[in-house]
């Protein structure tokens, strides 16, 4: 087996998207990503990569769009040290990889930099959809709304420890042009947002999700998660995914009485 390294967004695409494809779920940040390069939202360097068999059948992919980790599918552990040895190669350096776990793990091993720090989430899956209580109804964000969104992006960061040194305000302008942000409000004050990606092959993502430290514990975390799962499966969605972090048992327990259910562990690995 061989990996093939490339910039070229398109001949990755041909290559990558029907493996991709064959399990939106699990692939999901990997698609979710190769629509943000098409449609221009990730601008940079991109890093992208397909495994091959011997016969030339695409086995696995990964992607990295900066300043996002390298992201994984769910490749065979086998592969793994090979890609580690193309990048170093390459002399291409990684600060952090993402994927499934078994896959991230195989993957550390081989690389060269020590594990400094790892976030460990959870993917779940929408079931049957049950609406919360909370004060307050829900409204799709809209170009207006873009310095509000940001300020909540940001806390978002600083709160979660991701892209902390990221501008997200490219990444929040794309989305509410795309309609894919949904504020919950509470006498006409935005109290919480959350995403909710465009359905690729019936897959949409919810996410981030964010509600500010003094307005926590009324609920508008639920009820902005459900606002967005509503309108994903009203906008053709037939699997509606959100990640958590395992660290934070709470918010856990919500997804699963809104109607999550558990897929399988991520984990996002950061190198000295």
């Amino acid at each position: 087996m061989r990996w093939v390294i490339t910039t070229e967004v398109e001949a990755y695409a041909a290559a990558a998207e029907p493996w991709l494809l064959r399990d939106p779920v699990r692939n999901t940040v990997l698609l979710t990503a190769l629509r943000g390069i098409r449609s221009g939202q990730f601008t940079g360097d991109h890093l992208l990569a397909w495994l091959e068999d011997d016969d030339g059948t695409v086995a696995g992919a990964a992607c990295r769009t900066p300043p996002y980790p390298l992201a994984f599918g769910d490749v065979p552990l086998a592969a793994l040290p090979l890609l580690a040895r193309d990048l170093m190669d390459m002399e291409t350096d990684v600060l952090e990889a993402g994927g499934p776990v078994r896959v991230v793990e195989a993957f550390a091993d081989a690389w060269w930099r020590p594990e400094t720090r790892r976030r460990s989430e959870r993917l779940y899956r929408l079931g049957a959809l049950r609406a919360p209580r909370a004060e307050g109804k829900p409204r799709v964000a809209g170009p207006g709304d873009l310095p509000m969104a940001v300020r909540f992006f940001r806390a978002f960061q600083d709160e979660a420890h991701v892209d902390r040194t990221a501008d997200p305000t490219p990444v929040v302008a794309a989305r509410l042009n795309r309609e894919e942000l949904v504020w919950w409000e509470d006498g006409e004050r935005p109290v919480a947002i959350a995403g909710t990606s465009a359905p690729i092959a019936g897959m949409s993502r919810i996410g981030p999700v964010y509600t500010p430290p003094d307005l926590r514990g009324r609920g508008y975390g639920s009820a902005v998660t459900h606002a967005a799962s509503r309108k994903a499966l009203d906008d053709g969605a037939t699997e509606v995914l959100l990640f958590t972090d395992l660290d934070n048992p709470t918010s856990n327990s919500i997804y699963q009485r809104l109607g999550f259910s558990p897929v399988t562990d991520y984990a996002s690995i950061r190198f000295g």
